[in-house]
């Protein structure tokens, strides 16, 4: 798929699954260092409490933001062109940003999911041009709990969340079970913009799934609240800052 072809179907779609932009051999690399830092890590939980309801059974989730600061392997590849040069023709500018990371770890049979949701709802931006970049450093079928999308939703713009269980979309007027799954290999990289609705299953299969999730930004959209802080946003990962110093 060419640039052009890829940045049409991102902004008509709201998402764009960028096949093998790593190699099978440095996913595997990056699964181990995902699983290495968590393993040094105290066991914390982040699993929302609408997603203990919509599982309806026990489930867990391992996490970890703020990656590059645990391992240079994650800095590294933030800075990768293979990523920053799909990231700024996605978003229309040479210039990248960065907002915020996180390991993601579905931990077999028992991973748990995501209600459908924007991450706009979480940090609303003035020009809406946040987007994620998820990189699965294992296989992601439909039964590991992959993402699932609706695809257009980001042209209806923020639309109201649930605050209540962390800050989801009505799970009676957005079933999860109706998005489209978005099933990736290692070395895949999913691209959604953060007014695209989006959600996640339960991983019911016999191996983990993990992923790093690169949020990203054109530095001349500024957050409109002031709702989410990390330790790295605002490091640049491509181009420069206009914005700087002022």
């Amino acid at each position: 798929m060419s640039d052009s072809s890829m940045t049409r179907f991102y902004r008509d779609h709201g998402y764009l699954l960028v096949r093998g932009l790593i190699g099978k051999d440095e996913a595997r690399a990056y699964r181990e260092e995902c699983h290495a830092v968590l393993s040094r890590l105290r066991p914390y939980d982040p699993t929302w409490g609408s997603a203990r309801r919509l599982a309806g059974v026990a489930t867990e989730l391992r996490h970890c933001h703020d990656a590059q600061f645990h391992s240079a392997a994650f800095a590294r590849l933030m800075l990768d062109p293979r990523f920053t040069d799909v990231a700024a023709a996605l978003i229309g500018s040479e210039n990248v940003q960065l907002h915020h990371t996180k390991i993601f770890v579905k931990p077999a049979g028992k991973g748990s999911p995501f209600p459908m949701h924007q991450d706009a709802a979480h940090f609303p931006h003035t020009r809406h041009t946040v987007g994620a970049a998820i990189f699965h450093f294992d296989d992601a079928p439909e039964e590991k709990g992959c993402v699932r999308v609706v695809p257009g939703s980001h042209q209806d713009g923020p639309l109201p969340h649930v605050e209540e269980g962390g800050w989801h979309l009505p799970p009676e007027r957005w079933p999860l079970e109706e998005a489209v799954p978005v099933e990736a290999e290692a070395g895949d990289v999913l691209f959604i913009g953060y007014l695209t609705v989006h959600g996640s299953g339960i991983n019911r299969s016999d191996q983990a799934r993990t992923t790093l999730l690169v949020q990203f930004r054109d530095p001349e959209d500024r957050p409109a609240d002031d709702v989410h802080r990390s330790r790295g946003q605002g490091m640049m990962l491509r181009g420069f800052d206009p914005l700087a110093g002022r």
